[in-house]
Parts: structure tokens; C-alpha cells; sequence
């Protein structure tokens, strides 16, 4: 996840060297391929089964109609705000203000998911150890980095953008050289569906509340107008989204076939990668190790830059007048201090809920920090028409996008382990129009005085 760029920064950023539309598309990947896909996918494929297909697509979908509003608007007037710049120009202060905030908790929530999730990958190898244990100890590093500072880190991730996409290639060249007879393995192995009861296996209502999960795993597509203004070519943001999504569409989709088709869905759990699972009964001792250890380094990265950008965000929030000055008050670390305590706060809370539901909490939290990101993307969509002269196509794919959005969000309702989610996710939205209203009360009142 690309890290929001403070004041100071504006003009290292600015004169940085200039991206091609394809280094775009590649960051693109790298930075959306996370945790949510590798072990959030399997959440989704015990809900809905080999329809999980059908959700990913779906998601996919939605997630090109948010991109390309998003691509429109960033070749019309980059900015390094992006959707939070646009939701301001159009609508207002209230409008930057929320729409920050709410991204501000999603990502807090990806950051616990993300720690949660490591820490079910780490127990892969130690499965007595509890949650938690792992989960301090990756908030540690964590918060080690933000300390220290990303100059080395960022060229770091290059590499960790590359192990993501090479496990996933991995599984897929290993699960068809499976089904070609190598490693025990043999073309019979593979399961198609042979009627609509088996391809979706819980019903509408599985596939329904499944979709969240499908969306979870193209989070992330905000990279693409944050860092539009370092393209060479600002009209080529519509081009890098595109591109990136149609990348990402196929290696999900050929993955989660092969993994759906090599295991019966009741196999699959949310402990493991179900690209683990799906290679777990033949010769491949090393798989396991080598997919989970790269998931780990990866998804650390992830977590990492996540950890970074809350605080950034909180930074930015400060210096803009949405959030405390305090909170951009600086002092001896090159972070704000008061920015870094709310962030490890939030990682405190992350692993507290994890010590007192251990089995629950990544779906809990995968499924509210989902539900954050549509929300926002939602208001992407609501924005559009303010700031680009849209065509009737345009109102046409804004709307399918609205409904896939809206679709996804009442899914979560419909399962009981997603709705605790859904309900977390609206208190954290409640809390932010509780603040705006408290701000537009304080305003009207200094006004009357004047």
C-alpha cells in the first residue's frame, strides 16, 4: 500500500523519477496482493464453494468500475490526496474529512487483520503457540520499521511485490504439473461441478455473503490515483488500472480454479492458505514451507506499509485541520510521537482481541476492514459526476458499481461469522459523523457569536 506523503515530503515526491504506465500497473499488483487473498480467499470458498469463481469476478468487476472513475479523475487533475482530495472538492471540508478518517480506520483494521493473519500463517509451524504471542511480536517489528523510516524499506518491497506474485505462480505451475501426473498426482484429481448444487454448494446465500471476501482481495486499487501524479503521462492512469486489474482477474481466478477443483470444499478452513491445503496430499514436502514462509515475508511488507501509512495518514489528517494538531506536533523520532502511540494503540487493541477470540478475529476484522474500503470506494463512485462531465455509459457502470458494492455490504448480514463485522464497521462510522456533527455544532456557534 502505496504510504501518503506528508508536507514535508511534497517535493522529493514531486521531482522523484516519473513512472511508465506499466511500472504502474506491477506496483499496482504487488501492493493488492496481500493476506486477504492468500488466506482470506478460503473464508469465501467455505461459504460458497467452487462458486467463489463467480465472486472474484464480480468483485473484480466492481473494483474496475471504481478504478477507472478513480483513473478518470486522476488524468483530469492528479492529485496526491486522491479520492480524499476529490471527495473535498466536491463536496467540502465535511466530505475530506470523512472520507480521510474512514480510511484512516480501514486501514487501522487491515493492519490487525494483516497481524492476525501472519500470526495464523506463523502457527503453521508452531501450532501450540498462542495468537498473541505472534502477533506482539510482529507488531514489534512493525513499529520498528515505522521508527527507523522506509528509505531502505521501499526498495525492498520490489522484492517482496515479486515473492507475492511468484507464490501464486508457483501454486499454479505446481497444481497443473499435478494434474499431469507428476508428484502423485493425476488429471482424475480435478473435480468439476457437474450441476449448479455442486458449483454452488451453500446457495445464493453462500455466494451472496461470500462476495466480501472476493472484494477484500482487490483492496488496495487507491494506489492507482495516489500515485497517478508520478506518471510521465497523467492520461495513462486509466491504462495502468486497467491493466493491473485484468493481471490480477487472471492469476486469481486460474488459482482459486485449481485450488476449488484439487480438494473438496469442506477441507478447506481458516487456519490455512487454501492453496496449502489444495497440495497438502501429494509429494511436495517443501510446498507448504517455502508458499508459507513467502506468504509471511510478503505479507509483512504489507502490514508494514499499512503500519506506516495509518500514521502518515493521521499526520496529514493533523496538518489539514481534521484531526488534532497535536498529533503532527513533531519531536526527536522522525515520526510525530502522539501519530505513532494511536497507532500502536490500535495494534494493542488488534492483539488483546486476538487473546480473547482467538478463532474468530480474523474474519471479524477481514470482514470490517472490507467493509471500510467499499464504503470509500462507494463515495469514489458518488463523486464521479461531480468533478467529470460522464457520459451516459459512465452513470450506467457507476451504478452496476454502486450495486456490486451495496450487494457485498448486505452479504456480510446473511453470515453470522461476517456480521460482527459489519456492525464494527458501522460503529467506526457512526463515531466519524458523531465528531462532524460535534465540529459543524462548534462551527455554528462561533459563527453566531461573530
Amino acid at each position: 500500500m502505496e504510504i501518503p506523503v506528508r508536507s514535508g515530503e511534497q517535493g522529493e515526491k514531486k521531482n522523484g523519477k516519473k513512472l511508465a504506465w506499466w511500472q504502474l500497473s506491477l506496483i499496482g499488483v504487488g501492493c493488492i496482493i496481500g493476506t486477504g487473498y492468500f488466506l482470506g480467499s478460503g473464508i469465501g470458498i467455505k461459504m460458497t464453494g467452487p462458486s467463489i469463481l463467480v465472486s472474484f469476478f464480480l468483485a473484480g468487476l466492481g473494483s474496475y468500475i471504481v478504478a477507472d472513475a478513480l483513473g478518470k479523475m486522476s488524468a483530469q487533475d492528479p492529485q496526491e490526496g486522491s479520492f480524499r482530495s476529490y471527495a473535498k472538492k466536491a463536496y467540502g471540508p465535511w466530505a475530506g474529512f470523512g472520507s480521510g478518517w474512514v480510511y484512516w480506520f480501514s486501514e487501522m483494521l487491515i493492519t490487525g487483520s494483516q497481524l492476525t493473519a501472519l500470526s495464523i500463517l506463523s502457527r503453521f509451524w508452531f501450532p501450540n503457540v498462542p495468537l498473541w504471542i505472534f502477533a506482539s511480536g510482529y507488531a514489534v517489528l512493525g513499529i520498528i520499521v515505522v521508527i527507523i523510516g522506509t528509505k531502505g524499506f521501499e526498495r525492498a518491497q520490489n522484492v517482496f511485490a515479486v515473492i507475492k506474485i511468484a507464490a501464486i505462480l508457483m501454486f499454479i505451475i505446481l497444481a497443473i504439473s499435478v494434474l499431469f501426473g507428476l508428484f502423485g498426482g493425476s488429471s482424475k484429481d480435478f473435480t468439476i461441478p457437474n450441476d449448479m448444487n455442486e458449483f454452488m454448494s451453500k446457495g445464493v446465500k453462500g455466494l451472496w455473503s461470500s462476495l466480501i471476501y472476493g472484494f477484500y482481495a482487490f483492496g488496495g486499487i487507491e494506489i492507482m490515483g495516489i500515485m497517478a501524479p508520478r506518471l510521465k503521462n497523467k492520461e495513462d492512469a486509466r491504462k495502468s488500472g486497467t491493466i493491473m486489474l485484468m493481471i490480477l482477474m487472471t492469476i486469481y481466478l486460474i488459482s482459486l480454479a485449481l485450488a476449488t477443483g484439487l480438494v473438496a470444499v469442506d477441507k478447506f478452513n481458516t487456519k490455512e492458505s487454501p492453496f496449502v491445503i489444495a497440495l497438502d496430499k501429494y509429494n511436495l514436502d517443501f510446498f507448504p514451507h517455502v508458499f508459507n514462509g513467502g506468504i509471511i515475508i510478503a505479507g509483512f511488507s504489507t502490514m508494514a506499509a499499512s503500519l506506516y501509512a495509518v500514521t502518515s495518514m493521521l499526520v496529514t489528517l493533523s496538518e489539514d485541520g481534521d484531526a488534532p494538531k497535536i498529533f503532527s506536533k513533531k519531536g526527536k523520532l522522525k515520526v510525530p510521537p502522539l501519530a505513532l502511540s494511536l497507532t500502536i494503540g490500535g495494534l494493542i487493541t488488534s492483539i488483546v482481541l486476538s487473546l480473547v477470540m482467538p478463532d474468530s478475529i480474523y474474519e471479524y476484522i477481514t470482514t470490517a476492514a472490507g467493509l471500510m474500503l467499499l464504503y470509500n470506494w462507494f463515495f469514489i463512485l458518488v463523486t464521479f459526476p461531480r468533478l467529470i462531465k460522464a457520459t451516459g455509459f459512465d452513470h450506467f457502470k457507476r451504478f452496476a458499481g454502486m450495486a456490486l458494492i451495496l450487494t457485498a455490504i448486505s452479504g456480510t448480514l446473511l453470515h453470522k461469522s461476517s456480521r460482527p463485522g459489519f456492525f464494527v464497521s458501522i460503529l467506526f462510522v457512526g463515531l466519524i459523523l458523531i465528531v462532524l456533527l460535534i465540529m459543524h455544532f462548534i462551527k455554528k456557534r462561533k459563527q453566531s457569536k461573530e
